[in-house]
């Protein structure tokens, strides 16, 4: 094994000097042909590398600004109050920026995260590691860099926060621009994706719904990997562009895992890419397996700095690596002649899938862990192999970001001509694949270099990585409408790629035999004039409705949201408890810092739990039923929204209150006919007649349009 080792080592020093020696001779013969000199060659390519990394960088910029601007616009952020402010971010959002306060609050950085470690003043009754369960590694990263900074003199922590995810934004952008450019050779292709990108904004990032969700700090990482990768599995790479790609792999990954608590199952869809392109034998295998050594590098450290968090050790990520691992060493033990090393190459997908769902399994057994149940069961729902009445699985069914995407969706993208031009560059693309598959198993090798006119795109690894990839991410895209987030971008990328690249237009004159005209030619003059034709169009009709964006001033303004807030921080007790629906809780915990008895957070069976008997609020259950719950969690106010209790959404049984009686039985649906079984009214309702026995356990302290506020009694007084 060893001597095996040395010897890979061996010829990756090898390959590296020749293709360092090579690429000059390459160039010189190149140059003698056309007539030009090895100075105006670099010339030329430092002039180009400079301005498309002008280009990559003022593109990302420009963006982070435009976004900064639109933010302002449609906020009046810097016009508002500090609790108005606080007031645009909701639900999970408000809880994340709220440590961030809490962190910029503490006498120490030391003493901050040691409370947020042991944290007890936010979640009554429940003491929990928020830097674990919230991941909450930004916060901790933002707060340094503010105070590290010297930034309270000069800026607001929330305009330092929100321009920090708006920096990781342009930087998104500009690690999308890179990779196309890689991809292609030309950095026309970074700017059509990056117009691409802005255009489809509402399809390609949730950045105007909740700036400080995580996805919104990882994702640009994940991006920056996945840039570095393409680089990385390039052939005829110099030493020096493949190490500085290899460690841009490396901590992109790790910072990425630390981010996102769901980083891992991203990842996990990655590696399948890579295990695919390595299985079919379209990259070197050299540098498959290093990155899977990254992935279990990141894996073991982020299990140890994330406070040895069991759910990074019970990933598939992880399963398929060792997996992976253990059938190659397996292979390389095994001599070539022999009849099982055959066996193991034609059984070599099943064995590597057999291995890891085996490994999960019994890593499962025996590893104590607090993996999300309920997304199993999820599954099992989706798919329709099962069927429910429990509110937090019925209730996540209904969540816009869980469902299959709307055809608008569809609409929206083929409005703005990108999924027209990504079908063409994907079904070239894939044929082109299956092509290069077939000579694979009929013993023809690949080639070194893969030339122009070959018109075999399908033969670089790093198209075949990014085709795979696409198509994985596109197939959850199509189950889920929140995973089109993480697949969008890179259509944007695929699709502006293959219209920039003269080998992917000869690789089609390849095959439609094209002779009337010379096809390099042709390649090279539609590389350049269809990217120029689809971006002067794109100008034309989408620029005006960007302008109008950023010059058109929206009005944002919850006068009721801020009175609530205002009276809770001048007339609540500083000890008080207050329960509600989990989003209020989140803004109610930034604003005034009280603590709530639940969280919008749902990655945590007791909070689900709570929050599932909290909401029987807007069910149909008895005033003593309720008080009982709220009592049992320490709660001493009550807020009821109107927008809940009277709530007509579009889709009946995906209300509050419809989830709410199913799951308590208080309905029967039977040929559109509804059967009530409870003998109490709605509860949300009844507790505003002020009648007994509500007034017994509850007393109305302050109301307006949206909110009701009820004390609940301690000591209880039975009235007639």
């Amino acid at each position: 094994m060893e001597e095996g080792a040395a010897d890979l080592r061996q010829r990756k020093k090898q390959n590296c000097t020749e293709s360092d020696k090579m690429a000059p001779e390459e160039r010189n013969k190149e140059n003698s042909k056309l007539g030009r000199s090895p100075k105006y060659l670099l010339i030329q390519r430092f002039a180009k590398l400079f301005f498309g990394c002008l280009a990559a960088v003022t593109s990302g910029m420009m963006y982070a600004v435009y976004l900064s601007t639109y933010h302002e616009r449609k906020f009046w952020f810097s016009s508002r109050q500090e609790l108005e402010r606080e007031i645009t971010f909701q639900g999970d959002s408000a809880i994340y920026y709220s440590f961030y306060k809490e962190l910029l609050k503490a006498p120490s950085f030391e003493r901050g995260v040691y409370e947020l470690t042991h944290n007890n003043k936010t979640i009554s009754l429940k003491t929990i590691n928020a830097v674990q369960q919230m991941t909450l590694y930004p916060e901790l990263i933002a707060s340094v860099l503010y105070q590290a900074s010297g930034s309270e003199e000069v800026i607001e922590p929330v305009y330092f926060y929100i321009g920090i995810v708006f920096g990781l934004q342009g930087i998104y952008v500009t690690a999308l621009f890179v990779t196309s450019w890689v991809m292609s050779g030309t950095w026309l292709a970074g700017m059509l994706t990056v117009a691409w990108f802005i255009i489809n904004r509402t399809d390609t990032t949730r950045i105007d719904y909740s700036i400080p969700s995580r996805e919104n700090w990882a994702l640009p990482y994940f991006a920056c990997q996945v840039a570095a990768l393409t680089g990385y599995l390039k052939k005829n790479l110099n030493c020096s562009a493949e190490k500085f790609c290899y460690l841009l792999v490396n901590a992109s990954t790790y910072t990425f895992m630390m981010m996102w608590e769901y980083s891992h199952y991203l990842l996990f869809v990655q590696a399948v890419s890579l295990f695919l392109l390595d299985s079919f034998a379209l990259a070197q295998t050299e540098k498959v397996h290093e990155v899977y050594r990254i992935y279990l590098f990141s894996v073991i450290v982020g299990y140890l700095l994330q406070f040895e968090n069991s759910a990074l050790l019970v990933s598939p990520l992880l399963s398929l690596v060792v997996a992976l691992m253990l059938s190659k060493s397996l292979q390389m033990n095994m001599k070539k002649s022999t009849f099982v090393s055959r066996l193991l190459k034609i059984m070599y997908i099943y064995l590597v899938l057999t291995v890891a769902v085996t490994l999960n399994f019994l890593l499962k057994m025996f590893i104590p862990h607090k993996e999300n149940g309920h997304l199993l069961k999820f599954i099992e729902v989706k798919l329709g192999l099962n069927t429910t009445k429990n509110f937090t699985m019925n209730w996540l069914l209904c969540q816009e970001s869980l469902q299959a995407p709307s055809q608008d969706f569809f609409l929206r993208l083929t409005q703005s001509s990108l999924l027209p031009f990504y079908i063409l560059v994907l079904i070239i693309c894939l044929f082109s694949v299956t092509q290069v598959i077939f000579r694979r198993i009929c013993g023809e090798p690949l080639k070194e270099t893969v030339k122009l006119e070959d018109g075999r795109i399908g033969e670089r690894p790093e198209i075949v990585y990014h085709v795979i990839h696409t198509i994985l991410l596109g197939c959850l895209a199509m189950c889920l409408e929140g995973m089109k987030y993480l697949w969008t971008p890179y259509v944007c990328m695929l699709a502006a790629f293959g219209v920039c690249s003269p080998e992917l237009w000869m690789t089609l004159f390849k095959w439609l035999r094209l002779k009337a005209v010379h096809p390099i030619l042709l390649a090279l003059i539609l590389s350049m004039a269809v990217p120029t034709i689809i971006g002067f169009s794109l100008w034309k009709e989408f620029f005006p409705r960007i302008m109008t964006e950023l010059t058109e001033l929206q009005e944002f303004y919850d006068p009721d949201t801020v009175e609530l807030m205002t009276w809770i921080k001048r007339q609540a007790p500083v000890a008080a408890v207050f329960a509600g629906s989990p989003q209020l809780m989140g803004v109610i915990k930034l604003c005034t810092g009280w603590m709530v008895s639940s969280l919008p957070l749902y990655n945590d069976d007791d909070l689900l739990k709570r929050n599932e008997n909290i909401y029987q609020i807007y069910s149909k259950r008895s005033a003593e039923d309720i008080y009982k719950i709220l009592t049992s969690y320490k709660a001493n106010f009550l807020v009821i929204e109107d927008s809940i209790c009277n709530e007509v959404g579009p889709v009946r049984g995906c209300r509050v209150k419809d989830l709410l009686d199913i799951a308590n039985g208080h309905v029967v649906c039977e040929e559109g006919d509804n059967y009530a079984y409870s003998k109490y009214g709605r509860f949300c309702h009844e507790i505003k007649m002020n009648y007994s026995p509500y007034v017994n356990y509850f007393t109305r302290v302050y109301w307006n349009r949206s909110y009701f506020v009820y004390r609940i009694n301690t000591v209880i007084s039975f009235q007639s």
